[in-house]
């Protein structure tokens, strides 16, 4: 694991893509959610930006996402301690907002903050998931999410 990736969490996924821009994270040894670097690992648009928080579509959805946000803290964090109170609401803001402008009737929340050995994050940078799947599809099956 370098300080800012840990390829043992990609391990689950198919190889592609999303491995490789890891593994070319990991030799430019930079932070990819940090923005001076965000723009070169991550091509969709950001949706929202706060003081605070990026909001954007993920690149790599989780299969049977119909809809797969990334919430990024703009300082380099990996703490829920190192969240201030208006950083809070901020997120709180952001939320709303997307559920809201794309009428999502509910979904799963989930932070990726502290080691990676114990979140299942590839990227060592404080950031959120806002998933929901297409509830409307019978034939769905449930999204796996790695976690530690």
């Amino acid at each position: 694991m370098s300080d800012f990736v840990n390829l043992e969490n990609i391990a689950h996924r198919p190889t592609g893509v999303y491995s490789g821009v890891i593994s070319q994270i990991q030799k430019d040894g930079v932070c990819p959610f940090c923005p001076e670097s965000l723009a070169k690992y991550h091509k969709n648009p950001i949706i929202k930006e706060g003081k605070f928080w990026l909001l954007t579509n993920n690149m790599y959805p989780y299969e049977g996402a119909k809809y797969h946000a990334l919430l990024i803290h703009k300082a380099h964090i990996t703490k829920f301690s190192e969240i201030s109170k208006e950083a809070w609401a901020e997120l709180n803001e952001f939320m709303n907002y997307f559920t809201g402008e794309n009428k999502i009737p509910g979904g799963t929340f989930i932070m990726r903050f502290g080691d990676t050995r114990y979140t299942g994050a590839s990227v060592s940078h404080l950031h959120a998931n806002l998933i929901s799947p297409d509830g409307e599809d019978k034939d769905r099956k449930p999204i796996i999410a790695r976690v530690g």
